[in-house]
């Protein structure tokens, strides 16, 4: 039976073989860990994610939550998958002893959380939400703030939410229109509309602590007029007990395609104008405060893309084997036994494909995750600027190329299901409703693609696209060091190059005014791009696996086999298509920019 959690086999190749997750515990922080340790964390996360978030999988997604006199009810189930996630320690995995955290690196933090995120999308989002809010208090928060808010947060006793979006604005936040008013005593009354306020209401926790977007009277037009308030649901006395109910109003729940056990809400500040908020660092900064939260969110975000992917493929390549269907097309008997699925060369391309995606994803997700661990406690001051400037230029990559990629695999988990992929009695296709979320939130495809070629391309005078161009390059020649990867390297090197000349024309053009052509396709780019950063990472692997072979352990060579396979995939059939694309760019074809709505 094929583990449909995570692969432990993959994890640890991962960790130990490509990641290097044992060279962290030389660093001063994680000194006090090892191995053993990091295995203990990920055995517990496992245990607790199998026991209490996989078995409401679908009860939760069967009975999502219900507006009733004026809050949210989730099923029962919710709360004792929470309340152990706390208590054995996640909640604060990558704080220090001193805070009561288990002082992991961001790396294993994440490796941990993927657990939770493969048995229970919608559960484990309320944790993460209040993570990265407490996150958000504890670097820009007051120590009165701190005390308040921050401390019983990472107590798990209060959740947290961010409230950006509004009904008639979407995810154009230079348009938002909720008002913060100076009320005289240091605190502020908030006035406006926030929607799809993921965990904006449930009955998980004491208070719930709403990080929200809004204007002061004499905040300057667009995002630079946009400051950062703390707005509870219950105020807080000083003596840290709850206080009365703040004003602040949930108006009713929306109904999801997918996720549906995480509340998506409507949230109403201030209609009785008693709306109570505290400021957040500095007037009109807002914005730059929440791109922390915001940054976490879309690496969670894509970590959530990959294990739901991750879910089906594991799923689907068990049933693959289990299944028995049909005969070769060689296979003249029809009294001959039939074969399993897996034995059929198309069920084995679709599988493959899969496996292709999820894990290229997944090495690079947990990627970022060690840049975060580089970019705090790198041994030097030039190793955490390197790893900060390029999960800047990742962060676009790893929230949406697993979004758009990890989802064709839960597609094609489908498939290979046939009818049954299609049924509500087997999980796939909940897999891919949930998925279908997450090319949306926390930024679409577009404008992550734009955040890439607008921006973050040129960031810091280019320097993580050079970093990032260098050490795509030193896999490339490592590689050469083995013959059997002279064909994988081959593409990503044609690949590099191409993109290379293509980036440089496209700046050239951003640089001489023409903005609206050159970002036309951005979202083209994007995918090129992804596709020659997921080849890189597949490139990794494929050394990684190599190195495992020459170690003649006969148990694994399976598994490498299986590795060097889905390299030879993806960088043989996939990166050589990307050259059509990038063609399209370099013509500066205006096909999409040019249709009018009058064409329609």
């Amino acid at each position: 039976m094929t583990d449909t959690l995570l692969d432990p086999r993959n994890l640890a190749f991962e960790l130990y073989e490509v990641l290097d997750a044992e060279e962290l515990t030389q660093r001063e922080r994680f000194a006090d860990h090892n191995r053993e340790t990091f295995d203990a964390a990920l055995a517990t996360a496992r245990q607790i994610a199998e026991k209490f978030f996989a078995p409401h999988n679908r009860k939760s997604d069967e009975n999502e939550p219900e507006y009733v006199d004026g809050a949210a009810v989730l099923i029962p189930e919710v709360k004792p998958a929470v309340d152990a996630f706390i208590e054995a320690g996640f909640q604060n995995a990558g704080r220090s002893f001193e805070e009561g955290g288990m002082q992991l690196p961001n790396l294993l933090s994440r490796a941990c959380f993927a657990h939770f995120q493969s048995a229970n999308i919608a559960t484990s989002s309320y944790p993460m939400l209040t993570m990265g809010a407490s996150n958000l208090i504890g670097k820009f928060g007051t120590e009165d703030q701190k005390r308040r808010f921050f401390q019983p947060m990472i107590d798990g006793r209060f959740f947290g939410t961010m409230a950006l979006t509004e009904p008639h604005a979407g995810s154009s936040l230079s348009d938002l229109r909720t008002r913060a008013e100076p009320a005289g005593d240091g605190t502020y009354r908030i006035k406006g509309n926030k929607i799809f306020i993921s965990g904006g209401d449930h009955p998980l926790s004491e208070n719930i602590v709403h990080m929200v977007l809004a204007k002061l009277p004499d905040a300057p037009p667009g995002v630079k007029g946009i400051s950062l308030f703390i707005v509870p649901k219950f105020l807080v006395n000083d003596d840290g007990s709850l206080g009365e109910r703040n004003d602040v109003v949930l108006a009713g729940l929306f109904h999801k395609m997918g996720w549906r056990g995480t509340t998506s809400t409507a949230l109403n500040f201030g209609d009785n104008g008693n709306c109570v908020g505290y400021l957040v660092g500095e007037p009109h900064k807002g914005l730059s405060y929440m791109f922390q939260m915001m940054n976490e969110a879309r690496i969670g975000v894509g970590m959530g893309a990959i294990m739901l992917g991750y879910a089906g493929y594991l799923y689907s390549l068990d049933y693959a084997r289990e299944r028995p269907q049909g005969r070769h097309p060689d296979g003249k008997d029809p009294t001959s036994p039939q074969v399993a699925l897996i034995e059929h060369a198309d069920i084995r391309r679709m599988l493959l494909t899969q496996k292709a995606y999820v894990e290229g994803s997944f090495d690079l997700g947990l990627f970022c995750a060690r840049l975060v661990d580089d970019g705090k406690t790198g041994t030097s001051d030039e190793q955490r600027q390197l790893a900060n400037e390029l999960l800047d230029l990742l962060t676009p990559i790893v929230k949406s190329w697993p979004s758009e990629f990890c989802l064709k695999a839960n597609e094609l988990a489908i498939q290979i299901l046939g009818g049954h992929g299609y049924t509500r009695e087997y999980p796939v296709e909940q897999y891919y409703r949930d998925n279908r979320l997450n090319p949306i939130h926390e930024g679409t495809h577009g404008i992550q693609s734009l955040d890439l070629l607008a921006r973050k391309l040129t960031q810091n005078k280019g320097a993580g696209l050079r970093q990032l161009i260098g050490l795509i390059e030193d896999s490339i020649q490592r590689a050469g060091e083995h013959a059997s990867l002279e064909e994988l390297r081959k593409p990503l090197e044609q690949l590099l190059q191409h993109l290379q000349t293509t980036t440089q024309a496209l700046l050239t053009d951003l640089g001489s005014g023409k903005v609206n052509e050159t970002l036309a396709n951005s979202a083209l780019y994007m995918k090129v791009f992804g596709h020659a950063v997921i080849g890189w990472r597949w490139l990794e692997q494929a050394i990684r696996a190599e190195e495992g072979l020459a170690r003649g352990n006969t148990a694994d060579e399976g598994f490498y086999r299986g590795k060097l396979q889905a390299a030879r995939y993806f960088l043989t059939w996939e990166v050589p298509a990307c050259h059509h694309d990038l063609n399209l760019l370099d013509a500066r074809d205006q096909t999409c920019m040019e249709m009018r709505d009058g064409w329609f």
